[in-house]
């Protein structure tokens, strides 16, 4: 990190380390009146804000084999991935999954810093290019906001902010219908909103709940979530390091700051000290600082800085994407091999989870031996022993299973029906017996290799052990 400078005295301090920006010094809040910002950048995140919107409220719709796209029903522990639907029994695919992701944030975090937060984060996006927007439309700039906070409540301030927090809510209430969607699927969600409510007391509950939280969150709560709740921002003070790509202020380019006079030699930096970085931080912070933990990396600083730039006659990038080695040295922020390196890694994670999910089989069965009987005596010449199957279908058809024995030249006999009969995305079970000539074992245990079949089609292979009266 950098610390801060203080012009007058020379000397340099720390004390924005001890406090957040948002707290004054009784521990009360400061509430952040954020200038709106323009820029490249701002017009760039603006366009990819449309794209994330329609892909948040598009996914819902989009089905693949009457499945949605994505569907995280945590309370059937029931979880959709592109298509592909996972059961508690692939709970190991969701632990490589999370250890996966992790891995992804932790070499993402260490190469480009908290780029995922000022681009992508629902968080952000959300409250910089939804509501922030809403309430720039309605109660102006920063500068209109704050005469309307402190001016007392006469009825042009009743009613924006009415305005306000109405279409707040109704945002709210939108967003909450469609987090929703992805738990429990858009056509669940679509019975809660057009039958009568007595039907979904429940549903409808959880869509006023989440109403609720997410109004709470933008409304409110804010900036809080990034700097006080959110577990990444805390993170990336140990996942950073000199070489990270994160936005900067380049000390040696901008100190000592000040506004130097045309008549007389300048012995200031480039920086005017104008305070336009600060005034259009969502999170209330002195990117001058240097790199700080309430940072998520917006680059609205980077526009007011570039724009202060051009009206003084001074070039770009004051701040800038950059790392601490490269304001050190001097140096254009390259892509370095570490970057490269770290690039190449997330790349395999991405498709090792890709090869995990694709080769994933849509019919799980576990075959055990009945406990407590041993094996069973047919006649003179045969052995069997009794086995129990569990089968979990991750299809939506209906699969009428029936085993076959690959070898040892003994038989299948299914208890009850001649197939076991699997329901769509649902569980069977049953039992039968493994019939074996007793010439055929010459062990105590004998492997057996055990072939399930979809009427013709072979879904799945599994080895399991014969147990005989012979002894080893």
């Amino acid at each position: 990190m950098i610390a801060s400078v203080n012009n007058k005295k020379n000397t340099y301090t720390d004390d924005f380390r001890d406090h957040l920006a948002t707290l004054d010094d009784q521990g009360k809040r400061k509430w952040v009146f954020a200038n709106k910002p323009s820029g490249k950048f701002y017009r760039l995140r603006t366009i990819l804000s449309l794209g994330y919107f329609v892909v948040f409220f598009g996914l819902p719709f989009v089905y693949v084999n009457d499945r949605p796209l994505f569907l995280f029903n945590v309370i059937k522990a029931k979880f959709i991935l592109f298509g592909k639907i996972f059961w508690p029994q692939d709970f190991f695919i969701l632990g490589l999954g999370m250890i996966a992701f992790i891995l992804f944030i932790i070499l993402f975090t260490a190469a480009f810093g908290r780029l995922f937060c000022g681009w992508a984060c629902p968080q952000t996006n959300f409250m910089e290019m939804m509501f922030r927007k809403v309430e720039y439309w309605i109660e102006g700039d920063a500068p209109k906001q704050k005469m309307l906070a402190r001016q007392s409540w006469n009825s042009q301030k009743i009613f924006k902010k009415s305005v306000k927090h109405v279409l707040f809510f109704v945002l709210s209430f939108v967003i909450a219908n469609f987090f929703i969607a992805y738990i429990i699927g858009i056509k669940e969600l679509q019975q809660i909103i057009t039958e009568p409510v007595g039907q979904h007391l429940s549903g409808f509950a959880s869509i006023l709940v989440f109403s609720g939280i997410f109004y709470g969150v933008y409304a409110h709560f804010r900036e809080q979530a990034c700097t006080v709740v959110c577990p990444y921002g805390r993170l990336q003070g140990v996942l950073l390091d000199k070489n990270s790509m994160v936005v900067a202020y380049d000390y040696k380019r901008g100190e000592p700051r000040g506004l130097a006079k045309k008549t007389a030699e300048s012995f200031f930096g480039d920086c005017i000290d104008c305070h336009a970085c600060v005034k259009v931080c969502p999170t209330g912070i002195d990117i001058r600082n240097g790199v700080q933990m309430e940072c998520v990396g917006c680059t609205a600083c980077i526009d007011a800085c570039d724009n202060i730039m051009d009206k003084i006659g001074k070039p770009r990038g004051l701040i800038r994407y950059a790392s601490e080695n490269s304001i050190a040295n001097g140096e254009q922020l390259r892509y370095t091999g570490r970057m490269k390196l770290y690039t190449a890694l997330c790349g395999m994670v991405v498709l090792i989870l890709s090869f995990i999910l694709i080769t994933r089989k849509d019919v799980d069965a576990t075959i055990m031996r009945t406990p407590g009987i041993l094996y069973q005596t047919r006649g003179t010449d045969s052995i069997s022993n009794l086995y129990n199957i569990k089968v979990a279908n991750k299809t939506t058809r209906q699969i009428p299973l029936t085993i076959q024995l690959e070898d040892k030249g003994g038989i299948i006999e299914i208890i009850g029906k001649p197939f076991i009969d699997v329901a769509k995305e649902g569980q069977g079970s049953g039992s039968f017996f493994v019939v074996l000539p007793a010439n055929k074992l010459h062990r105590r245990k004998t492997n057996v290799k055990l072939v399930l079949y979809e009427r013709s089609k072979k879904v799945g292979v599994i080895n399991t052990s014969f147990l005989g009266p012979v002894s080893e």
